[in-house]
């Protein structure tokens, strides 16, 4: 389901075409992935949207305080991938209101542990939703750099 996520990103989403979404469900069967994980990646996006749309507490995203991570978390985002969030969250590229819909999206995907580029895909599908172009930019660099092969 995860690559069906990064497909649509290169091949849709960054360049800002949004066909409709019997037109892509076409599309990925044609491209090779089957029905189930088409589905779950839909649904994994349209709670993304649900979440974008949810208003969240006025303080809650100039909040300074520690994010205390429960066991089911810990063991889904190694170390690095939360030291990474930290680093965006420490450098103003996510807040902590985007913090938390990433950690939501990485719970919600069904693997066991998510990876580094994982998390860095589903920071910049977040940052993508928000019309944050700037940011997206950053961290396409980030992984472009890292990563000269495709997750798909």
């Amino acid at each position: 389901m995860f690559e069906i996520l990064v497909y649509l990103f290169e091949n849709y989403l960054d360049a800002n075409f949004h066909p409709d979404q019997d037109y892509l469900e076409r599309e990925l069967s044609a491209a090779g992935f089957n029905s189930d994980e088409i589905s779950q990646a839909f649904t994994w996006l349209h709670e993304l949207e649900t979440l974008v749309k949810e208003s969240s507490p006025p303080d809650f995203s100039s909040n300074s305080s520690l994010r205390c991570y429960h066991d089911r978390e810990l063991k889904k985002i190694n170390p690095e991938s939360r030291g990474f969030l930290i680093f965006l969250e420490t450098s103003h590229v996510i807040t902590p209101v985007q913090r938390e819909w990433v950690i939501d999206r990485i719970m919600a995907l069904d693997i066991a542990e998510v990876s580094l580029e994982q998390v860095k895909w589903i920071v910049l599908l977040v940052l993508w939703r928000q019309g944050n172009v700037d940011d997206t930019l950053f961290l396409e660099e980030l992984l472009l750099d890292e990563s000269d092969t495709p997750l798909h």
